[in-house]
């Protein structure tokens, strides 16, 4: 039997961080430092990826491959994290919403609830001090990747996804979220060798980190502002080629509600076009779209 999990606005659901991860001020917070011990992994993937390029020399296929592996991860990000978890501006059963989960967890970006209760904090407290990654605040380096290196953001902060908690699954995955990431680099390794590992996880990988994570660090400086959303947030064209619509920031930030982040037609959009695909073929549903006033 199919079972709807999207529910009501998130937002309504969200309440402040926890007292220990909710400083009053964030600029001035002593623990916002990069902890270079659990970031081993993080720069270790930079180096290969660098060391890497002198090993595997590269060939058409493998450059299919990394491009590939790159937009189908960044689309678990992007229509999955983004616009179903954290949102939930659309609608699908439960089996396709654990798939949705896993191939976004293939980003290597943490958990899916991990992801999803930032964001919600994001959107809250956009810009302003409390805003965790704003390069408003706390400049490009920072916000680009600075904070995702730092302890203080480790935890999930359940209070902020009550809405996701009642899925077991989910919860695993946020748990075990390096699970898919071990199973996608065993799968190309026996596949295709340690080229393919390396072109389709190593540098697909790091390049999707920097894709994803411009987001934060661009979108609120450089661009262009539609509406006053009360923040920083401005579209960048450029931006959403790489980030498959997410670019359209000043947008989302205006009406996050919204499925659709490309609110005209000039304004190219591929998760909501995978969307509509998935949409048609009766994997997801209720796709919510811009209110008319916006769009004259």
């Amino acid at each position: 039997m199919r079972t709807n999990a999207a529910a009501t606005d998130p937002l309504t659901l969200v309440t402040p961080l926890a007292p220990a991860l909710a400083p009053t001020n964030a600029i001035e917070r002593e623990t916002d430092r990069i902890d270079w011990v659990t970031s081993v992994p993080f720069i270790g993937m930079h180096v290969a990826a660098v060391a890497g390029l002198f090993y595997f020399p590269l060939t058409w296929k493998h450059a299919a491959l990394a491009v590939g592996l790159y937009y189908l991860r960044m689309f678990g990000i992007t229509a999955g994290f983004h616009r179903y978890f954290s949102h939930r501006t659309y609608k699908m059963g439960r089996a396709m919403q654990f798939a949705m989960a896993f191939l976004g967890t293939l980003s290597v970006q943490k958990g899916v609830l991990w992801w999803a209760a930032h964001h919600r904090h994001h959107h809250k407290f956009s810009d302003k001090v409390e805003d965790v990654h704003s390069p408003v605040q706390r400049g490009f380096w920072w916000s680009h990747v600075g904070w995702i290196l730092a302890k203080t953001y480790e935890d999930t902060d359940f209070s902020q996804v009550r809405d996701l908690t009642k899925y077991p699954e989910l919860v695993w995955l946020n748990k075990y979220h390096v699970v898919p990431a071990f199973v996608l680099g065993t799968a190309l390794v026996l596949a295709g060798g340690w080229a393919a590992f390396f072109w389709g996880f190593v540098v697909s990988t790091v390049v999707l980190w920097h894709g994803t994570f411009t987001v934060n660090s661009l979108t609120h400086v450089f661009g262009k502002k539609r509406y006053d959303s009360g923040d920083e947030s401005r579209n960048s064209f450029l931006i959403a080629l790489i980030t498959l619509g997410e670019g359209w920031h000043n947008n989302h930030h205006h009406y996050m509600s919204s499925t659709r982040q490309g609110f005209f037609w000039w304004e190219l959009d591929g998760s909501y076009y995978a969307l509509k695909l998935l949409e048609k073929v009766g994997l997801v549903s209720d796709l919510r779209e811009p209110p008319a006033h916006l769009l004259t």
